[in-house]
Parts: C-alpha cells; structure tokens; sequence
C-alpha cells in the first residue's frame, strides 16, 4: 500500500461514520423510556417491538439496537448485500445483490412485506435503513418482471444516471419504496433509522424511500430516460408503467400528506459529514492541515478529477483536502472497477499532467467498503505510483478507456481493500501533501 498516512485518514473518516456508535448517540434508554433523537418512546405500552430493515449497513444497525433494546425488542428481519451479514440473535438475516437485483432479493422483499403485514395498531417498528437498499429488496410492480427491472437497472448505472435520478425510476417500479413500505405497515407505530448515503440526505431517495413520502414524478422518470437516450433499450413493460400512470391511469407513489404516514418518525443517525469529520481529525494527528473541499462531489469522475487536481495546485503543504460525495461514471468498456477506483486513477492522471508544487498521495474510499461489483473499497496512490508503473510497461490511458481501473491500480499495487464495513456514507477522497523534499 503507497501511504500509510492515508491509511490513518481512511481509518479516521470509517471509525467516524462506523454505526454502533452512531446508534449509541442518536438513542438512549431509561427503563422502559426509549429516547430517539430527542423524542420519547415508553416500550411498555407497545404489544411488540419489531426490526425490519434493508442495505450494507442493516446487520451492524440491528445488533446496535439489540445490544441496547435487549430482550424488548421481540424480532425481526434485516436484509443485506453478500457479505456484509451478522449473526444476530432472534432477527433474521436475508442477503441479496448490489447494485443489480436478484431473485435473492426479490425473495427477501416478499418476506419483508409478510413482516409489514403482521405489524399491528399497538406494535412499534423499527426500520433500519442504509444504502443499498433499492437494489437488495427489489419488488417490481407488474407487468414489470425481475429480469426487466434488472434490466432497467444496468442500463441506469451504465449511462452516468446519479442516484436521484436512478432511485426515481425505482421507486415507481416497485411495490416497497416511494413510500409504500409505510403503507404496508400501517397502522403501526414507525421509527425509521438512516445511514445516509445520498447528497443532502433526501430521506425520498436513501434506499429509494421505502417509508418517506416520495417527491419524483412518473413524469420525472419519464424525462431521465428521455435525457439519457435509453427509451429504444428500456423494457416495454418498464414503458408501458411510467407511461401509462404518467396519464393517470394509476395512482402515483405515496405523497406527503397520506395518512399513513402520521405514524412515521425519520432520523439520520450517520451521514457522509461524520466520516469527513473523521478523516480530517485523523490528518490533524499527522500533522497535515485538514481542508474540507466540498461534501456535494458528484457529477462526472473526470470533472471531479479535474477540479481535485486543481485545488491541490491551489493549497500549500503539508496539507489533506478531502472531499465527500459521489460521483457517476459513464460505462463504455468491458472491463472492471468502480467509480473510486477510476476517480483515484483519473486524479492521479490530472497530478501527472500537471503537477502541483507538492508530492501529492490520493485516497478515493467508498465507505460501504465495495467500490463497484468489486472486492476493493477504492484506489490508493503515492506520488511515485505512475512513474514507477509506466517503467514496469504499465500505462493507465487504455484501461481507462475500458473502464477497467481495477486491473490497473492491483497490478500497482494500489487497491484499497477494506472488505465489508457495515456502514454506507458515500465516498470520500482525500489528497495528502507534502513538501517536495529536493
């Protein structure tokens, strides 16, 4: 690995952002009094209380909240990415896929909406809620099938969509999200917990909004897939929905103002910030000057690599510049990687062309620990790495043109892999530098 210092940062912004202390913070007990971010709950004049939730960090959110709730909280049902499970006592565990849909998932998503269907007027839930979500509990609305909304799904991520405008597809091809799942619990008593990993924290597109009123339109999903071009390649049924309840022959997802969702409580519990935080408290220790650059990076890697690059010609060292969000990529090769890893690639490319009066190391991380289908978390690069790959006959430029920076950065020995973390804020990249010692 290039840097152990931007190890310590990575280390800094995870610790941060890790949810069993994010849950201590947000809820606390006293007796059979639970307190939810300033509001009260008395357990005791519930007849059950429940755990349902869904995304990377559904597990470690679970046992957060049965280490404290202990015996009180009767059960449950929480479902995750591949991998990213725990043992939990008394909640079962579903695993499913991510990004793409499975039957897995499909699978999971029936057995939730069981659990819905069994809450009662005098039943407290728990909805533990973090990234991912939209993809691990897929429940397409007919005549859309599986395979089509696995479909509309690749289709989404390939053509540079961001995640608001991907979840808004998905919300109005499902039966669970766009605040249906709050439906489905009525009329129970709701609290839903969040680890945040969207741009200012929209509470309608985390996880595509299972249990938050939803603010897309079927005519907003309608303009994403004219903007993107992808009408001649989307499934006719996926069509024939938006276009059919576009006119109003259906009725639109649940909206602010329904009455099942008087019941419904929504709290941030971790969120992009906190791992920020972290990591500039973790380059502080090192003696670097920490620079929050922005916590709404996003838009094309190439862009985000450009204006990177610039803002470390910009600083002096010692110095970290750090940047969260999450950028989108626009896939037009075969080959393998996620947008941490051609981010780190492509801003190490930016500090070549033009280098900055500073040695410079980057760090892209993906929080969740899995930057794309791969086992990497991102891309991790010293000041020397480009050099010394091209030496050795290794050039960036084609696999980056195939889309394929996993292939490069491990046969540079700067992946970064984490493996599962259990929590999911985004992205962070952070750029370390250093005097050029002459």
């Amino acid at each position: 690995m290039p840097s152990s210092p931007l190890l310590h940062v990575a280390k800094g912004a995870l610790s941060a952002c890790a949810v069993a202390p994010a849950m201590r913070s947000a809820l606390s007990l006293s007796g059979t009094v639970l307190n939810v971010a300033g509001h009260d709950y008395d357990l005791s004049r519930f007849r059950r209380v429940t755990a349902l939730g869904a995304g990377k960090a559904a597990a470690a959110m679970a046992q957060a909240l049965r280490d404290l709730l202990g015996p009180a909280l009767s059960g449950g049902l929480m479902v995750t990415k591949y991998g990213h499970g725990l043992p939990l006592d008394g909640i079962e565990v579903l695993e499913s896929a991510h990004p793409v849909p499975d039957r897995a998932g499909e699978a999971a998503a029936g057995v939730l909406l069981e659990h819905a269907a069994a809450a009662g007027e005098n039943d407290l839930v728990f909805f533990l809620l973090s990234g991912g979500a939209s993809a691990l509990i897929p429940s397409p609305r007919p005549p859309v099938t599986l395979e089509d909304k696995m479909r509309a799904t690749r289709l989404l991520l390939d053509c540079g969509a961001d995640i608001h405008e991907i979840n808004a597809i998905r919300k109005h091809l499902s039966r669970i999200k766009g605040g249906h799942l709050s439906e489905a619990l009525a009329p129970a008593t709701v609290i839903t917990l969040i680890v945040s990993d969207v741009l200012g924290d929209k509470l309608d597109v985390i996880g595509s909004g299972p249990t938050a009123p939803d603010q897309a339109t079927f005519a907003d999903c309608l303009e994403i897939i004219g903007r993107f071009a992808l009408r001649d390649r989307m499934p006719a049924s996926v069509l024939e929905v938006l276009e059919r309840d576009a006119a109003g022959l259906l009725p639109e997802t649940a909206k602010t103002g329904r009455s099942f969702f008087t019941k419904v409580r929504h709290h941030i519990v971790a969120s992009n910030s906190m791992a920020l935080d972290g990591a500039a408290a973790a380059a502080r220790e090192l003696g670097y000057a920490p620079h929050v650059l922005t916590g709404n990076l996003s838009g094309d890697v190439q862009d985000a690599a450009v204006m990177l690059a610039r803002a470390a010609r910009n600083h002096r060292a010692p110095a970290c510049l750090l940047a969260g969000g999450e950028t989108t990529v626009t896939v037009r090769g075969k080959g393998k990687g996620g947008r941490n890893q051609e981010l780190a690639l492509r801003l190490a490319l930016e500090l070549e062309k033009n280098p900055p009066q500073a040695a410079v190391s980057v760090l892209c991380l993906g929080t969740d620990g899995s930057d794309g289908p791969t086992d990497a978390a991102g891309g991790i690069l010293g000041p020397e790495t480009l050099a010394r790959a091209r030496a050795a006959g290794l050039h960036p430029e084609p696999y980056l043109d195939n889309n394929d920076a996993y292939t490069f950065l491990r046969q540079a020995g700067a992946l970064l892999i984490t493996g599962p973390t259990r929590t999911n804020v985004m992205d962070v990249a952070a750029l370390l530098l250093d005097p050029i010692r002459l």
